[in-house]
């Protein structure tokens, strides 16, 4: 008996040649079928060696390549272009800019004339919550002017003529007016009944833009455009927005949001 030098194994004769070995056949096999490991050296790595093979950083961009990513870019955010009625073009494609698209939508609209459009809040924080927009593109309060006067007047009147025709105006008060510092982009009056008798006001957040001064009454913004010629939002009004809940009519200071939808109960009976 003699040791195969491939298996280990006391044989009776001695494999001279490895191919003839049936075990060390098997394994043969059996690592060739093994996918290949995939290195940082390998075909279409974005890492390359030097000579000692070391590795080194990602290779750069070069500068054609750079114009080429930027133009492909441009080419996929022209794909989320909206034309306004009036001509005008609007990207809607970011989270910001769903206002735009909202206003094209004919079951979202509830009025329109040839300078505003009214929608319902897609997320209303009370029984009855529109929004007045401009056709006009304006982006925020800080780009109104002296000559945007008359359209925000205009807006005012519309948000009147919606509460004089909402069905519950007489036992509901309402506030026209605009959030000092909107996270939706394009100029929108809020018209809200101050029931916020709504399951989509759920925070702290949604609560106090509406009830402390980050909520800037229609009328005001109106008079400082008049009287200024811009609208100015004081430092620190989005400190409001932490501002402990209390009940926009008693002033009662509550913990939570269903402590307080509690309390407004008592304000507004069913």
């Amino acid at each position: 008996m003699i040791t195969c030098p491939f298996v280990g194994l006391s044989v009776r004769r001695k494999r001279t040649n490895q191919l003839c070995c049936p075990i060390f056949s098997q394994l043969s096999w059996v690592e060739g079928q093994k996918p290949p490991l995939k290195t940082r050296s390998a075909p279409g790595s974005k890492f390359k060696e030097d000579g000692s093979g070391s590795r080194k950083r990602p290779l750069e961009m070069s500068t054609a390549d750079k114009e080429s990513h930027k133009e492909a870019a441009s080419v996929k955010a022209a794909k989320h272009t909206e034309e306004l009625p009036s001509g005008r073009s609007e990207s809607v494609g970011h989270w910001s800019q769903g206002l735009k698209a909202s206003m094209q939508d004919p079951d979202m609209q509830v009025y329109k004339d040839d300078q505003v459009v009214v929608i319902k809040d897609k997320y209303p924080k009370a029984r009855y919550h529109w929004l007045v927009l401009p056709w006009v593109s304006i982006a925020s309060l800080k780009a109104l002017r002296k000559e945007h006067c008359g359209l925000l007047r205009h807006m005012h009147g519309v948000a009147e003529q919606m509460v004089q025709q909402c069905p519950q105006a007489r036992s509901l008060d309402f506030r026209s007016g605009y959030h000092a510092i909107p996270s939706m982009s394009h100029v929108h009056l809020h018209v809200i009944s101050q029931d916020f008798d709504s399951s989509c006001l759920k925070n702290k957040k949604h609560w106090n833009s509406f009830t402390t001064e980050y909520f800037i009454n229609s009328q005001d913004v109106i008079g400082m455009l008049e009287s200024r010629g811009r609208v100015t939002v004081r430092e620190g009004t989005g400190d409001l927005l932490k501002a402990p809940l209390r009940c926009h009519l008693c002033r009662h200071q509550l913990a939570t949001i269903p402590a307080l939808k509690q309390h407004l109960k008592s304000h507004f009976p069913s």
